[in-house]
């Protein structure tokens, strides 16, 4: 039996190249299958480092070995780690005067964005802790505070506006905390404001959906323990909460309590993984690469549009669309791999949705010299070809001498209009390659209103719009890999320069830059491309520098640089410092 099955492996490993060559055309059929299986209900919504992730990339890896391609790297995965969120460590205590220690997990709970480190302060009640918020402008709940190395008790939500509740999300606690630590903060405690007795409940651990670390011990306490901090000063949750409402104003206690506290939490990663496979072609030292990211949201978190609803984000668009398409490209392409002049690289990256973790990888830890790709050509979105008014934008016009006319051939006597954009910066992986100085191709055919919600499903999808996207990106695919002129690369004209991880932060202001959310640096944010002509590009801004503060406010991390920029308006002059190569340097920025 066993020798059986070793005979079949055999023949399906020899004869997979051969089957390829049958397989020389782009297919609805096969379209239907591949994203239908991607964005199933069965892989969880394809969150990096998780079981789900690994089935989605073992059946893109089998697709790329059925289309004849040669695996790279450890058979075919690329593997890195993520940070994947926290987990509550062995000593976590919480003690007042007077009072017998408090329960974790029923009086009080470190939330997942917190800081390990020990609170030993003097708590300050500060309200909402809302300032200059974009719901609430010019209200400012630490006027004339100081809370330097103090804890500050906070309300979780809004007061009423207009005699109704806002909604919350993640990124709202967020917020907070930032503005806490601009005003001094050495700890935050979040008490719900309600009456009901579900506020009598602490916020679970893990409920915030996000990877940001605060810096400093961020926690939920219940009403009964914050109503003991407020008792010196004879007042509760709950008519403070009355009074802040009734009256529309800001209300600050000074002097409460003195907390001691111990935070114990540990980090906890995960291993994820790019898929890569090569169509290599004999004599060629050049490479084309064509990608798309395979990852998705799993049960939602911040990035999604419905932030606090935990529900399947199947991501049949974004980007199953693309994964697919990038698997139908392998095999017709390979189907004419004695035509080609270039070795020709499809990765489906992992970890995109978190910020572009998985491209960063590879351009950080190529697996064939990087200095010899010649162009990137990037999927995602290529699924919703609006009927009524079918428009494919390629992006990336602003990276190589000559774009338009050269796309222009390959444009002609489509079923849709094209449109061009010269980005090569943009919330997607193409960004990584242009950072590196590589012309890029960056294919979407739009938003919608399921974008980043559980309703990015696989019935949604336009196939026969994405097929007759496909066939064009194969047209352009195949004359670069059997042409023997470089595209001349120029820097972009890009309009924004990000990763994603904006959320819901609303800015008005952009700084140009594509920024690293990967690295584990603790001073600051680095920067890992600039828009050529954008803000950072002409305050002396270089790729490869360490934001550490903007407007004299700390940035340590993506989110603190978010957080600068709602607060900044258009025209605004404004001092930043940043670390390069170890020397602090201030800087002017004009917005």
């Amino acid at each position: 039996m066993k020798r059986c099955l070793l005979l079949s492996l055999l023949v399906f490993i020899f004869s997979a190249p051969l089957l390829a060559q049958f397989q020389t055309e782009i297919t609805v059929k096969d379209l239907r299958e591949q994203i239908g299986f991607l964005a199933s209900d069965s892989l969880k919504g394809r969150k990096p480092g998780t079981p789900e992730d690994r089935v989605a990339a073992g059946y893109i890896r089998n697709n790329f070995l059925e289309a004849g391609l040669t695996l790279l790297g450890e058979e075919g995965f690329q593997y890195f780690e993520i940070f994947s969120g926290a987990k509550l460590g062995g000593q976590n205590t919480f003690s007042l005067p007077g009072n017998k220690p408090f329960k974790l997990g029923e009086d009080f709970t470190p939330l997942n964005i917190s800081a390990s480190g020990d609170i030993d302060a003097q708590t300050v009640f500060v309200g909402y802790g809302l300032e200059n918020h974009s719901e609430f402008p010019g209200r400012n709940d630490y006027k004339d505070l100081d809370c330097s190395g103090k804890c500050v008790l906070v309300f979780t939500g809004y007061p009423l506006k207009n005699g109704k509740k806002l909604p919350v999300s993640s990124d709202d606690y967020i917020t907070k905390v930032v503005t806490a630590k601009d005003h001094g903060a050495g700890a935050v405690l979040f008490v719900s404001p309600e009456s009901a007795a579900t506020a009598e409940k602490i916020i679970p651990f893990n409920s915030l959906r996000t990877s940001y670390n605060a810096g400093i011990p961020v926690l939920s306490v219940s009403v009964d323990l914050a109503n003991e901090i407020l008792k010196s000063k004879k007042k509760t949750v709950k008519n403070l909460a009355d009074m802040i409402n009734r009256t529309g104003t800001s209300i600050a206690l000074l002097d409460l309590c003195h907390i001691k506290a111990q935070i114990n939490l540990m980090k906890v990663t995960a291993r994820t993984q790019n898929v890569v496979g090569m169509i290599p072609v004999e004599h060629s030292d050049e490479y084309l690469v064509i990608g798309a990211h395979y990852d998705h949201l799993g049960m939602g978190g911040t990035s999604s549009r419905s932030p606090d609803e935990i529900a399947i984000h199947n991501g049949a668009d974004d980007n199953a669309s693309g994964t697919a398409g990038i698997m139908e490209l392998a095999q017709k392409l390979a189907a004419n791999r004695a035509l080609l002049k270039r070795n020709i690289v499809f990765i489906a990256f992992s970890g995109e949705e978190m910020g572009l973790i998985g491209s960063k990888e590879f351009v950080r830890k190529p697996l064939v010299d990087i200095k010899k790709i010649k162009a990137m050509m990037n999927l995602d979105m290529v699924g919703r070809l609006d009927l009524s008014k079918p428009v494919l934008s390629i992006g990336g016009t602003g990276t190589f001498e000559d774009a338009e006319n050269y796309l222009g051939k390959f444009s002609q006597n489509r079923p849709y209009k094209v449109k061009y954009s010269p980005d090569g910066f943009g919330p997607s992986d193409h960004a990584s390659f242009y950072a590196e100085n590589i012309p890029v191709f960056f294919f979407f055919t739009g938003f919608h209103d399921d974008y980043h919600k559980p309703s990015d499903d696989a019935d949604k999808i336009n196939y026969e719009g994405e097929k007759a996207v496909l066939d064009l990106i194969y047209d352009l695919a195949f004359d670069l890999a059997t042409r023997t002129e470089n595209l001349a690369f120029k820097p972009g004209d890009s309009k924004q320069a990000s990763g994603h991880m904006t959320g819901g932060t609303k800015m008005k202001v952009t700084l140009g830059i594509v920024p690293d959310v990967i690295s584990s640096e603790t001073t600051g944010l680095r920067v890992d491309g600039v828009k050529k002509g954008g803000v950072a590009d002409k305050a002396g801004i270089l790729k490869g520098d360490i934001i550490t503060s903007i407007n004299d406010q700390q940035v340590t991390n993506i989110y603190d640089y978010m957080e600068r920029l709602t607060k900044l308006e258009k025209g605004q002059l404004v001092p930043a410092e940043i670390l390069r190569d170890g020397e602090k340097i201030t800087l002017s920025i004009q917005f």
